[in-house]
């Protein structure tokens, strides 16, 4: 039976991609549009079996509601906190996401986030195009080899983060819920409590995912416990770090500073024309909204706008299995379920 999917922030060469692989989706009718999905942002047709969203889209119970004849969400995602789990599972709606699409790829862009700080690449680039100016005055930045590089989560994306961090040389640190001790012994790097990893890390990199449990794991306790001078690396999800705790901490001096992919509010700082036009502040942290403000000025912050996953291979990777999800629940077997 056919089936009307609608696929939502994508751009023109996902729908062109996509489209190549419809012979998997058999006469399923496909919609597109560039534009996310949220409260404020919903499209005039809402008659649609099942929806494919980012992580920009945010899938809540007034939005959920919007849609009759909702059966599933492909979110074209690792993360699916975007999406109301409680609300869908109420109205009957499975949920499937894209459980590794770039571990590799995420690995990289945080090893790029740890160098662009290290070397202070950024600022070095910046004295040279603004004002011609030569001078290494103040660029000094340090080594990675010999250093202890502490990874928080030590899934798909922190096993490829130690292989890296063992190539230039670096000691590893573990630290995860579960303890992967095949892994350990692989990369021969031991696990520790995440207070001893804290205080014995010079960089910091966070790969867990973002829950209950997890929200601002890294607080301003945890970020007090780090080393002096230590990096904290974020590109998993925004929440799991704490932004007023740690722009304190960087301003007093106590970190020597942050990468950070990922933001709190980050959909807020996207598009605040928006949210400010709107009139509706409500459910938005306007503290947190100002704290980025402060982290986008600082010198010793690199910031940049969720683009971990974007690699050409990565979102390949993405469609392909999101349509395969999509193609498994019009076949009645839903793939790769969000439980």
């Amino acid at each position: 039976m056919s089936k009307n999917i609608a696929f939502f922030g994508t751009k023109p060469w996902e729908k062109e991609y996509i489209e190549s692989k419809k012979e998997i989706l058999a006469d399923a009718a496909l919609w597109f549009t560039e534009e996310i999905l949220s409260n404020d942002h919903m499209p005039k047709e809402t008659n649609f079996d099942a929806i494919s969203v980012f992580v920009d889209s945010t899938v809540t119970k007034e939005v959920l509601a919007k849609f009759p004849i909702l059966q599933f969400i492909a979110t074209r995602s690792t993360g699916y906190d975007h999406i109301d789990m409680v609300a869908a599972k109420s109205k009957g709606v499975e949920v499937s996401s894209v459980p590794s699409y770039g571990a590799n790829t995420v690995a990289e862009m945080a090893f790029g986030l740890i160098l662009s700080l290290s070397r202070k690449i950024f600022e070095s680039y910046d004295r040279i195009r603004e004002s011609g100016n030569w001078s290494v005055e103040g660029l000094r930045g340090f080594d990675l080899m010999g250093k202890t590089i502490g990874v928080v989560g030590t899934g798909k994306i922190g096993r490829h983060v130690i292989s890296i961090a063992k190539g230039f040389g670096m000691n590893v640190i573990g630290y995860d819920p579960k303890p992967n001790l095949s892994l350990a012994a692989e990369f021969d790097f031991p696990y520790k409590p995440l207070n001893d990893l804290l205080a014995e890390s010079d960089v910091v990199t966070l790969h867990l995912p973002y829950m209950p449990e997890t929200h601002h794991l890294m607080d301003d306790i945890r970020i007090s416990l780090m080393k002096p001078g230590a990096l904290l690396i974020n590109t998993s999800r925004g929440g799991i770090v704490d932004t007023n705790a740690l722009v304190k901490a960087l301003k007093d001096g106590r970190l020597g500073g942050a990468g950070l992919d990922v933001l709190e509010e980050e959909g807020v700082i996207k598009d605040e024309i928006d949210f400010l036009v709107s009139g509706k502040p409500e459910g938005h942290d306007w503290k947190t909204v100002i704290a980025n403000h402060v982290l986008i000025d600082m010198p010793n912050v690199i910031i940049t706008p969720h683009n971990a996953f974007n690699t050409k291979e990565a979102i390949e990777r993405i469609l392909d299995t999101t349509v395969e999800n999509i193609a498994g629940y019009m076949n009645g077997q839903i793939k790769n379920k969000v439980e």
